[in-house]
């Protein structure tokens, strides 16, 4: 497990800007992005293989945020589906049982979290231990994102609310290993 978090880590160094994609004409570009890692924010149960191959065929790690893919629950049958029948490097999700059951899987977890206020900052540090990395939402927050990054033990990404590039390079400055976006403008900052 430690191997693929590395390589995850190194593809962020190299490419710290993950294409976030919602429907198949986003992935087309993100697949001929200079992105090097593409979050699957869409599918249904009886395609996301077949997305998953499509990313993997391009040389990009995949990740499937489990949380939106239409036929999948909170369960961990979700997790073992997505092991078993997809080449996924991992998976994104708000749900630590999810989280859990994916790394007993050997997939990479990626635990995501929506910043609405100080109970919200209370509860990353106290469920993010189980996650490979953090991600947290929205990513147009520097301060908090500082203030994380010296809290959790794992790489931090910033996702959502990124507008521009002072809005990617700020996170990044905050110590965010990388930003997360559907923005494709923001794919090749």
């Amino acid at each position: 497990m430690q191997i693929k978090l590395n390589l995850f880590v190194e593809a962020m160094q190299d490419a710290p800007v993950i294409a976030a994609v919602k429907n198949d004409e986003g992935l087309d570009r993100a697949l001929s992005s200079g992105c090097t890692v593409v979050f699957l924010l869409y599918g249904t149960i009886l395609n996301i293989g077949e997305l998953v191959r499509r990313v993997k065929e391009a040389g990009k790690l995949a990740f499937i945020h489990i949380d939106l893919i239409e036929g999948m629950s909170a369960r961990d049958i979700s997790a073992e589906y997505i092991a078993s029948r997809t080449e996924a490097d991992g998976v994104i999700s708000t749900h630590p049982n999810l989280i859990r059951r994916a790394r007993e899987l050997g997939l990479l977890t990626i635990q995501r979290f929506f910043m609405l206020d100080s109970l919200s900052f209370a509860n990353v540090l106290r469920q993010s231990s189980n996650a490979d990395v953090v991600d947290v939402l929205p990513g147009a927050i520097p301060s908090v994102i500082s203030h994380l990054v010296r809290e959790v033990r794992q790489p931090l990404i910033a996702s959502g609310l990124l507008l521009d590039k002072s809005d990617v390079v700020a996170a990044l400055s905050a110590g965010a290993v990388a930003v997360s976006t559907t923005s494709e403008r923001l794919w090749s900052v």
